[in-house]
């Protein structure tokens, strides 16, 4: 049995079976073979020779983008306000299609278990693909512009939204509910007197927090031709006018902190 002892140098006895302390060495050795092997791979297809100068390239890469080229920020106020739609218009139809498919998911609410489940694949589904490639796909189907990215962004919301939305359902207090049901109400009177008023707080708290993600995620739909800024960035990086990039970079930071702020405000309030 192996032996330690505490700060003030008393024994401290610790009984592990042979079988524990294998099970341990084979762990730790697995762990560190799994490590080894992991990084064999990155380094197998890392070109270090770009990586010892990328401290070089990244300074030359600054430089150019000093000073920023205050002149072409009055060209990105309608790209930054079509970012802000996308957001806000997408988050909204993401809510309304998130609503109900989460009441459809809870063990609670769900009319059956196989309704459950192909709501759980629905939010599954939502949660699986990031909103850029959902913005390639619909680029492909409808064509470039806002609406690709609005849409874009309401199916990556339901998963986010229903997921959250559903658990804070399943965990609403029991009792209001067994006691607006021994009333004889029915199924959508035991909804709105029982389970809305008690899971409504959650919901818009998640809808703003959702607000603000999608803020940050429509700001390069546009690198795809999903429109909003991302179209002026992709631009700007290709023609290499980096002091424009650089404005850029700064419009869309602005644009956050101010969402940021707001989501934090707006959260206080409602919660």
């Amino acid at each position: 049995m192996p032996v330690s002892t505490n700060e003030q140098g008393q024994p401290i006895w610790r009984l592990r079976t042979s079988r524990a302390q294998w099970l341990g060495y084979i762990g730790w050795l697995a762990g560190a073979s799994l490590f080894l092997l992991c990084w064999k791979l990155i380094s197998d297809n890392t070109m270090w020779v770009f990586v010892q100068d990328a401290g070089r390239q990244g300074g030359d890469l600054i430089s150019r983008m000093l000073p920023p080229q205050w002149s072409y920020a009055h060209r990105l106020w309608k790209p930054m306000w079509d970012t802000i739609n996308i957001a806000t218009l997408g988050t909204l139809l993401g809510i309304a299609m998130a609503f109900p498919v989460a009441f459809l998911a809870a063990r609670n609410t769900t009319p059956h278990p196989l309704v459950r489940s192909i709501a759980l694949v629905i939010i599954v589904a939502s949660r699986s693909i990031n909103s850029l490639i959902w913005a390639m796909l619909l680029v492909t189907i409808l064509g470039p512009g806002v609406l690709a990215g609005i849409i874009a962004i309401a199916l990556r919301s339901i998963g986010f939204i229903g997921k959250l939305l559903y658990e804070a359902i399943e965990e609403i207090h029991p009792t209001p509910v067994e006691a607006i049901s021994a009333t004889g109400a029915s199924r959508m009177q035991v909804m709105n007197y029982a389970v809305l008023p008690q899971v409504m707080p959650a919901f818009a708290g998640i809808s703003v927090y959702r607000w603000d993600i999608n803020i940050r995620e429509s700001t390069v739909l546009g690198l795809v031709g999903a429109g909003g800024i991302g179209l002026q960035l992709n631009s700007a990086i290709n023609s290499l006018a980096w002091n424009q990039v650089s404005v850029i970079f700064l419009m869309i930071f602005v644009t956050v902190l101010v969402s940021e702020w707001v989501s934090v405000r707006v959260r206080r309030a409602i919660i």
